[in-house]
């Protein structure tokens, strides 16, 4: 986007921008999305492997011997693999999440940004992050308790959450009252955005990984082969994972931005700021 265009919009323009901001700068998001993610994909892969048995049959040869079970050693290999893989996932999430709203704060406001900077900004931000995400966890968590309609409506309230702190340096708590606040009566626009989200989610998932599960069916009894259909599971959801993901954080940093126009008229701030640009009612980091 080159010229500055903050004006309210419906749930069909926040969706038409954040595809056209996502196509116009493809490689940027996919990098920030995709680095992140490759040691993911390395664990991931590396869990596979651990626990290939000795001895396998080479891909598309069936054995005549029941097939042999992975060691002692291997299964403990994998759980420290798997909880390694937990922890990783997780700081992946908030780089890649964090980096790009940073990235979709700046092309938003008619500025260019790279990989790099999008992520060296973030850097700095991670335990804001993760106590954003913790919280956003746990609320969202006891609103399905509750019920499954109460879960949702948190996520909906609660999907600006990450914007807020990050463009107006507020701590986790606040960012999820700052979020709560600003979604007050649009509670429906963000639930489209979630819906679509998992819809894309699912059709990648479809597309990039559950083909391979499938053959997976249908080769049950040749290990080697299962080995190298599992490794592409995880290529797939890796493929799947990068290109869907950032939709869903560049909606949310778009509908943040809609949401200060019709409720504080960003847009009034921003004509009116200096060029230092400091904005009224908080200073997003992407001004300074």
């Amino acid at each position: 986007m080159n010229n500055l265009d903050l004006r309210p919009l419906s749930v069909g323009e926040i969706l038409d921008r954040t595809f056209t901001l996502y196509r116009n700068n493809f490689i940027l998001f996919l990098g920030i999305s995709a680095i992140p993610h490759i040691l993911v994909l390395a664990l991931s892969l590396a869990q596979v492997f651990v626990l290939m048995p000795a001895g396998l049959p080479s891909p598309g040869s069936r054995p005549a011997t029941p097939i042999p079970t992975a060691s002692t050693g291997g299964l403990a290999a994998y759980g420290i693999l798997a909880l390694l893989g937990v922890v990783v996932a997780f700081v992946a999430l908030l780089l890649s999440e964090g980096a790009t709203v940073i990235a979709v704060s700046e092309l938003y406001l008619g500025r260019a940004i790279t990989i790099g900077e999008s992520f060296r900004r973030v850097r700095g931000e991670l335990g804001t992050l993760f106590g954003v995400m913790l919280l956003h966890g746990m609320a969202v968590a006891v609103g399905f308790i509750l019920l499954i309609i109460p879960g949702v409506y948190v996520m909906c309230r609660l999907l600006v959450d990450v914007p807020s702190a990050l463009l107006e340096n507020l701590d986790a708590r606040v960012a999820l009252e700052r979020s709560w606040r600003l979604t007050e009566d649009s509670a429906g626009r963000a639930f489209l955005i979630i819906v679509l989200y998992f819809s894309l989610s699912m059709a990648a998932s479809m597309l990039f990984a559950v083909p391979f599960q499938l053959g997976m069916l249908f080769e049950k009894n040749n290990p080697g082969m299962i080995v190298v259909l599992l490794a592409l599971v995880q290529v797939g959801s890796f493929i799947a994972t990068v290109l869907v993901t950032p939709v869903m954080t560049i909606a949310a940093a778009i509908l943040y931005y809609d949401l200060r126009v019709r409720k504080e008229a960003f847009d009034l701030q921003v004509m009116m700021a200096p060029l230092s640009g400091t904005v009224i009612g908080g200073t997003p980091k992407a001004f300074t």
